[in-house]
């Protein structure tokens, strides 16, 4: 009888193998297990994830961030390249989270499908759980879906929460921005994880031959940088007023989030150059650079809001630590409407 029911499972007839996710927990567990500290309580393959809270902080606040990679997943299924995939969602939760000075404690996925293919999932889940170590923080747990029908021709998503912890007398607001502080803009990867539906309606009508396409399709999958452990370094040396993660919306919608009402940004955009794949979708697209700066990062993944004189001491810091960066702009008293001026 259980033979019988074994060689017709009415769940695997449904399109859902039970016996796919037990080897894909297989697989992943010493991944996992990689990304975990002294903080965390068990291993994967319970019902929860438990993590304990260090005495380091004194007046802790929990801080969270959910997020997703968007079309960039259907970019890389396209070219066959999910290498960097995991990464992206992690960077895209952790960048969130230490804007605000928190340190990234844990990390939980969300893989879904049309069909589980193990090796596939393996790889994105071993991206994510190089991720969270490379940013200081434990894949504690995640949920694998097989969803037959909604999702279809083995395609996938992928989704991501992350949970940091910040003293309350540590906390980075935007209201701490006056007037006179300096913008150091450090480098992005490239996209990020933003703007791939347009990335990808260009790519699609490109008349660039098929084979110089994987190469830039390459390029546009380079993986978001992780920034936490740059900025809690960065943090922990000096004051910063203000940070803002460059992401949808680029720079024109998320520098204003890290100002008050009253203040403006003026950006120096001549003290950067745009890196050569943002030129190609500029012009491959026929995209205005204020729908660049306003859709894309253009180069600029991370902005510190910091004090004047200590602008070339941080500047350099941030060099010593192997990360390109660039003073871009000035905070200013807003006399217009335009909370970001480009000149």
């Amino acid at each position: 009888m259980t033979k019988e029911i074994i060689e017709n499972d009415p769940y695997k007839s449904a399109g859902v193998d039970i016996d796919a996710g037990d080897d894909l927990i297989k697989k992943i567990k010493k991944n996992v297990s990689n990304s975990h500290n002294k903080n965390v309580l068990g291993n994967i393959g319970g019902f929860a994830g438990m993590y304990k809270l260090d005495q380091e902080f004194n007046n802790p606040v929990l801080v969270a961030c959910t997020d997703g990679v968007g079309t960039k997943v259907a970019l890389a299924q396209q070219y066959k390249n999910l290498s960097g995939i995991g990464q992206d969602l992690v960077a895209m939760c952790v960048n969130d989270l230490v804007v605000c000075g928190a340190k990234p404690l844990f990390f939980l996925d969300y893989y879904a499908s049309s069909k589980l293919i193990v090796d596939e999932a393996s790889q994105v889940i071993k991206s994510i759980s190089d991720a969270c170590f490379n940013s200081g923080c434990a894949l504690l747990g995640g949920e694998t879906a097989e969803m037959p029908g909604h999702y279809v021709d083995n395609n996938f998503d992928l989704a991501g929460f992350s949970v940091g912890c910040v003293d309350e007398d540590k906390i980075i607001h935007a209201n701490k921005t006056i007037p006179g502080n300096i913008l150091i803009g450090i480098e992005s990867s490239g996209p990020h994880s933003n703007g791939y539906s347009l990335i990808r309606k260009i790519l699609k009508n490109s008349k660039t031959p098929d084979e110089e396409k994987k190469s830039i399709a390459d390029k546009l999958l380079t993986p978001t940088i992780l920034y936490p452990k740059l900025i809690l370094e960065i943090i922990n040396e000096y004051q910063i007023n203000s940070m803002a993660h460059i992401t949808g919306g680029g720079l024109t919608e998320n520098l204003p989030r890290s100002i008050s009402d009253n203040l403006c940004v003026e950006i120096k955009t001549d003290s950067w150059e745009l890196p050569e794949i943002f030129k190609w979708i500029k012009n491959e697209g026929d995209v205005s650079m204020n729908d660049m700066y306003r859709i894309f990062n253009c180069g600029i993944g991370m902005v510190l809001f910091v004090e004047k004189e200590e602008a070339v001491n941080i500047s350099n810091k941030i060099s010593d630590m192997n990360f390109k960066n660039f003073i871009i702009g000035e905070v200013k008293e807003k006399n217009k409407s335009n909370s970001v001026i480009f000149s």
